[in-house]
């Protein structure tokens, strides 16, 4: 009889503590023994030259949801997870959200429903409260994180979801007596809709202007606010998806003062800025077009020019020696 239902062989483990060339056996799912020459498994994988890495955790991700305004996510469980798995993810912990009206027990429920048949790894949720009635607070959320749902978001902004200050005081007091985890998404909804409608009043509505619409400020103050709840109830505060340094300074300031806040941010605010090409709608190669067209312009512009065609008075009329544009 096997001793182990799978020996992973010959590969080099890596660990939180070390790395080293080891054998793994795994028993009921479980890693019973690292080490060298272990007993035969009922499966075998030969792992030589490679290096052999606990599954991630996707602590964040967005599956199967329907938004504020009924807009469905572009992955089912299924397309998600196989995704995940593809890249060594090997949990997701995606949101649960309750919408106003909505029964949080329930909420919770379908989710389960529409994850069970499809998720090919391990699942859980965090949950996303946006409407804290008596019935929530008294009795579902309690009881739903004596159930093991111990981590949920709130937000400061979007209409269908934010909550006032008094209503996120509720949810960290609640937070503080359950033991549970609140994560916030800080930004200040005001700031926001009034340079948006100012934008589009100015028919300003290219994808672009988002970012100018959620300016810094916006979110460094919200961040600041959140903050100061969670200090007034001693209670850990997770800002999400950070993306602004006014929000970094926030938190960072808050930590040096020894206050239980964390931050995390995404891939997209650390390598995306307001002038790339997911503002300006723009192919991921636009910058070597732009350039491209730049030379050929001057060239037909004429020697003098320096500037691109966009920015050029005569655009791509060659200047005689009374018409040189004033900017080239």
């Amino acid at each position: 009889m096997p001793d182990y239902d799978l020996v992973i062989r010959n590969g080099t483990v890596v660990t939180a503590a070390d790395t080293q060339a080891c054998d793994i056996g795994i028993k009921s799912g479980t890693i019973a023994t690292l080490g060298r020459f272990l007993g035969a498994g009922a499966r075998e994988i030969d792992a030589a030259g490679k290096l052999v890495l606990p599954g991630a955790i996707d602590s964040h991700c967005h599956i199967e949801q329907h938004s504020s305004a009924g807009v469905m996510c572009a992955d089912d469980f299924y397309s998600a997870t196989v995704a995940a798995a593809f890249g060594g993810t090997t949990t997701v912990i995606p949101f649960a959200a309750q919408h106003r009206g909505q029964s949080l027990r329930e909420v919770v429920s379908h989710y389960h429903e529409a994850a069970g048949p499809k998720a090919v790894i391990d699942y859980a949720f965090h949950l996303i409260v946006s409407d804290p009635s008596e019935q929530v607070l008294g009795q579902e959320l309690p009881a739903l994180i004596q159930d093991g749902y111990t981590s949920f978001k709130v937000y400061m902004t979007y209409d269908l979801l934010r909550l006032n200050d008094r209503q996120m005081l509720d949810i960290l007091a609640l937070a503080r007596r359950e033991g549970a985890l609140v994560m916030v998404h800080a930004e200040n909804h005001d700031m926001i809709q009034w340079l948006a409608d100012r934008l589009l009043q100015k028919g300003m509505s290219a994808p672009r202007y988002h970012a100018v619409a959620h300016a810094r400020l916006a979110e460094g103050e919200a961040t600041n606010r959140a903050v100061a709840l969670s200090q007034l109830l001693d209670v850990p505060l997770l800002i999400v998806h950070v993306s602004a340094a006014e929000a970094i300074e926030v938190i960072r300031n808050a930590q040096t003062r020894g206050l239980k806040i964390y931050g995390e941010t995404c891939p997209q605010y650390l390598f995306l800025t307001a002038t790339t090409s997911a503002w300006t709608s723009k192919a991921p190669n636009s910058a070597a077009r732009r350039r491209r067209a730049t030379r050929r312009h001057r060239r037909r512009c004429g020697a003098g020019c320096r500037t691109a065609r966009s920015r050029c008075f005569r655009q791509t009329t060659r200047p005689t020696a009374s018409t040189k544009p004033a900017n080239c």
